[in-house]
């Protein structure tokens, strides 16, 4: 009994690495467009303890609308890795922007205030473990 215990136990989080959490979509590709966007913020990521990590996140804001990008970023891989406008370098209270993808800009939500939000965080919502954090810095 203890062994099919164990057997399921080992199997369950063998496989659990390797799924994407259902809370987050990935955000939609898009550019940003240079002649119309203003870069207001600003930060370098500094990963945490254990965790190979670099890159800088800008946001901008185009038409009345903020974006986030990450430029020049690479981080240890991870599962279920999600992009977080946070109030502190911790995930307590956050906006989950969605998937980690370099390659994506994401739209940030209206309602959210920049002035409050100072830090983007790198975070394995599977495993509850923060994985690079950026403070921000207005322009």
């Amino acid at each position: 009994m203890k062994t099919k215990l164990f057997l399921l136990t080992f199997l369950t989080f063998l496989c659990s690495c390797e799924q994407e959490g259902d809370l987050t979509q990935d955000a939609v590709p898009i550019v940003v467009d240079q002649p119309n966007t203003v870069n207001k913020y600003q930060g370098v990521f500094l990963p945490t303890s254990g965790i190979n990590g670099t890159g800088i996140v800008k946001i901008y804001l185009e038409n009345n609308q903020y974006k986030l990008a990450l430029e020049n970023y690479s981080i240890s891989s991870g599962p279920d890795l999600k992009v977080y406008l946070s109030k502190s370098n911790t995930p307590t209270e956050f906006v989950n922007l969605g998937n980690l993808n370099s390659e994506i800009v994401y739209f940030i939500p209206q309602n959210v205030d920049l002035k409050q939000y100072k830090f983007v965080l790198i975070h394995c919502q599977q495993y509850n473990h923060l994985f690079a954090v950026a403070q921000l810095i207005q322009n």
